[in-house]
């Protein structure tokens, strides 16, 4: 009896895991997909990347209800009609975010990358020389993005200004895929790690000299509670960790839309966040973590209709 019991769940078990017929189905489909976009002019594409988000607007009802929730929390100003304008735009931004990843992949080999970067964003030498001063002078440094704008660009940015980076990175549940969608991380230069036992790497990266990329901007059991847009959110204390132990800063960095569907953006490099000499490491970690997640409010705000507002990250723990 109880054997058959084991056996059922581990048949139940499996049951989620996908066979491997379709996991190569969703792998065709998505090289096609990569295929078109990346032939598409860019003004076509940014369209179809805003019907798309459309479709994923009308489609996904409970995430769209979390997303405008999570809104009217943040901007209590903001009046119904804007709540669902702002609702609608995160969700072309991130369909657009997946497009530009495509086409990003493919702007690799192009010798004529750089030029486009620059002519994409005013201010993006100035940017350039910010970052890779903070790298130089700290010996490696901890960048952070929040969900917001084009998140991916990071890996080829930092390849551009020649700073070395490990990113962390959540794994696919398809090997095909994973290998088509975040090659482009690795074709950067970069190295990719899966969150799983990051650590490790993390700790022996900037023992090196060597930087590393972090998105810190999502719910977490283990977090520390900060506050954000006016409410508690538990966040990763991981950067902050990291900062206080080997006594490196970290950088808040974003890149968005100067419009939703524009090809020009905007660029964004703080100031580096030190840590101080303490006789409470905790109170050090709270402080970074709080401050670390100011930072990336601010940009929040300049650009809300490009965030990430379908996660839950006022998620409670009770």
């Amino acid at each position: 009896m109880a054997s058959a019991r084991k056996r059922r769940g581990r048949r139940g078990g499996g049951a989620g895991k996908k066979s491997k017929a379709l996991q190569l189905v969703e792998y065709a489909a998505a090289r096609a997909v990569i295929f078109i976009f990346q032939h598409m002019p860019p003004g076509a594409a940014a369209a179809v990347g805003r019907g798309l988000g459309d479709v994923l607007h009308g489609a996904l009802g409970r995430r769209r209800a979390l997303a405008a929730e999570n809104l009217r929390r943040a901007f209590p100003e903001k009046d119904e009609a804007e709540v669902r304008g702002l609702v609608r735009e995160s969700f072309r931004s991130m369909v657009l975010t997946l497009m530009e990843m495509i086409r990003l992949r493919s702007f690799l080999t192009d010798s004529e990358a750089v030029n486009a970067l620059r002519e994409s964003s005013a201010d993006l030498d100035a940017l350039f020389a910010k970052a890779r001063e903070i790298h130089d002078r700290s010996g490696g440094c901890i960048f952070v993005t929040p969900h917001i704008g084009n998140w991916e660009v990071l890996p080829f940015v930092s390849r551009v200004m020649g700073i070395p980076l490990v990113v962390v990175g959540r794994p696919l549940d398809n090997p095909y895929l994973q290998r088509l969608l975040f090659s482009s991380r690795t074709e950067s230069g970069q190295l990719v790690i899966p969150k799983r036992n990051a650590l490790f790497v993390l700790q022996r990266t900037l023992s090196q000299g060597k930087s590393i990329g972090l998105l810190p901007d999502q719910s977490t059991k283990k977090g520390i509670v900060v506050d954000f847009f006016g409410r508690p959110a538990t966040t990763t204390p991981l950067p902050a960790l990291l900062a206080v132990t080997y006594r490196r800063p970290i950088v808040v960095v974003a890149c968005c839309r100067k419009e939703t569907g524009s090809r020009y953006f905007k660029g964004y490099v703080s100031d580096p966040l030190w840590p101080r000499p303490s006789d409470s490491e905790r109170a050090e970690i709270e402080r970074l973590t709080a401050e670390m997640t100011r930072a990336m409010e601010e940009i929040i705000r300049l650009h809300p209709e490009q965030y990430f507002w379908v996660h839950n990250r006022w998620k409670r723990y009770d």
